[in-house]
């Protein structure tokens, strides 16, 4: 079993409440926390409007796995209203 943290950092341009950054970003739980090969959270800037950063715990038989549920992700991090400053994914496991 391999474990990896993908954290991603989001700038959100014209976001001016918590309220309206929590609705951009809210489909990620919504959409990846269904899926029992992934734990997501909201991890830094809780008081920030036009800032995010989420994590992803993943876990998987091999790396490749891994990266694959990774890609994604990310991929579908570029659809979210908010731009995407920093991916990283470390191997935990």
């Amino acid at each position: 079993m391999h474990i990896a943290l993908l954290t991603i950092t989001f700038q959100l341009p014209g976001c001016r409440s918590l309220k309206e950054k929590r609705r951009r970003l809210r489909r990620l739980a919504d959409h990846f926390g269904r899926n029992t090969r992934i734990a997501v959270t909201e991890s830094d800037f809780h008081d920030i409007h036009d800032r995010g950063q989420w994590s992803f715990a993943i876990i998987g038989a091999d790396h490749g796995i891994i990266e694959a549920h990774g890609a994604t992700i990310e991929q579908y991090c570029h659809q979210l209203d908010a731009y995407v400053t920093e991916a990283r994914l470390q191997t935990v496991y």
